[in-house]
């Protein structure tokens, strides 16, 4: 990697976990601390290395700057030293004892407490994936702003709401016990699990971003997993699904960035590699008597990675997608299961299934209910596709619903 390459992905790397360790260090309350030590830490090495040149070891060189500055400022802060001693983590006497943990286990440690701390109820769901990104992925306000696809005013003031609740809530930043990850296991796997599907699902159209969501999201479930309290059976279905989703990533859409249907989706382009991992994480995942969303998501995401158009595939498939309906509706998985049905009873009958949903707000509605309708009733199939394409706001599927209709059209002639 070239240096001026190095100091951008140092950035992402280093900035969450020393915002993490020293977040964990002094509390809610001070999280701007935290992050102003950190942000003049990166300042400090833009400036010296842009004369001094690179340091041999970048990392360590960040670690003892934050570690520095982090004693210059209790030192200069008399009064926050004193509020720090009797609430956090040390008992030196003086400042010049205090130890800055910046171990591989400690950052770990401050990850999984700051996960659990952002994930919290009394913040929204949206306020949770974008502090999530900002604080625990190094994130910044526009990168962040560029994946809701809004303005950077308003997730500043998403992230700084939601930054004040904590503190109003008096939430403390610390290792979960087993109760508290028993009651907020699934609101941290339901954050992981939002992120994740903002990059894959994702309309906006810088690809390098949306895979960055989703690597962010696999990191932290991953660090999850890492840990004996937290590697429990719905950890592993998601990490599987992730893999199974991410696998599929650089063939969803080609070097115009133009949307490939799964049917046409080149199999040489998946990764099998990471099929492999989530076959892996699915398995252990089978363990206890509790089947979670994740696990049958993951299943039905396990399929998608078997391109055989085959009876047993679909009809597995369907079934899946009965059990979540069962297990937790959601609209937009009825609709996805009528695709699954068209393969396995026929279209007429998923178009009877699809119509009953009436999603008339959502462009996927029409867009599934054109792919139905083709090679039933021609006309009908082009009035679907145009009206999804009003109503979505993705360049990217505002071309493959032109085509779509160009096809059809062609087909008329």
């Amino acid at each position: 990697m070239e240096e001026r390459e190095l100091l951008p992905h140092l950035f992402r790397r280093e900035y969450r976990k020393i915002v993490s360790v020293l977040c964990y260090l002094f509390g809610i309350d001070h999280i701007e601390i935290a992050e102003d030590i950190v942000s003049d830490t990166f300042l400090s090495a833009t400036e010296q290395w842009s004369l001094k040149g690179m340091p041999e070891n970048p990392t360590a060189w960040l670690y003892t700057v934050a570690k520095n500055k982090t004693k210059n400022y209790l030192k200069r802060n008399t009064l926050f030293e004193q509020k720090l001693s009797a609430e956090i983590r040390y008992t030196a006497d003086k400042t010049e004892e205090i130890e800055i943990d910046l171990s591989v286990k400690n950052i770990a440690d401050s990850q999984l407490a700051m996960i659990f701390t952002i994930c919290n109820p009394c913040i929204s769901s949206e306020a949770q994936v974008a502090l999530a990104l900002n604080l625990l992925c190094g994130f910044g306000i526009q990168e962040i702003a560029d994946a809701f696809l809004t303005n950077k005013e308003v997730i500043y003031k998403r992230i700084n709401r939601a930054k004040e609740r904590l503190k109003m809530e008096g939430i403390k930043i610390e290792q979960p016990n087993a109760a508290e990850i028993n009651s907020r296991l699934e609101t941290v796997l339901t954050t992981l699990y939002l992120l994740f599907s903002e990059g894959y699902y994702s309309t906006s159209q810088n690809i390098i971003l949306r895979k960055d969501l989703c690597a962010e999201a696999m990191r932290l479930n991953y660090l999850l997993l890492e840990n004996k309290s937290t590697n429990q059976p719905a950890v592993n279905a998601l990490f599987a699904l992730m893999c199974f989703h991410a696998s599929r990533f650089e063939a969803r859409s080609n070097e115009s960035e133009e949307i490939i249907l799964y049917q046409d989706q080149d199999e040489s382009l998946w990764n099998k590699e990471l099929i492999d991992q989530g076959t892996y994480f699915l398995n252990k995942a089978a363990t206890g008597n509790i089947i979670s969303k994740y696990h049958l998501e993951a299943g039905i995401a396990y399929w998608h990675t078997q391109k055989a158009d085959t009876n047993e595939k679909w009809e597995s498939i369907l079934q899946l997608y009965n059990q979540l309906l069962i297990l937790e509706y959601s609209p937009i998985a009825a609709l996805n299961r009528t695709f699954a049905l068209a393969k396995t009873n026929g279209k007429p009958e998923a178009i009877l299934e699809a119509e009953k949903l009436n999603l008339t707000s959502n462009p996927f509605y029409y867009s599934l209910l054109g792919n139905l309708y083709t090679d039933i009733d021609a006309d009908r199939a082009v009035q679907h596709y145009e009206t999804a394409l009003k109503l979505t706001n993705s360049s990217a599927e505002q071309i493959l619903l032109s085509k779509n209709i160009d096809q059809i059209r062609a087909g008329q002639k």
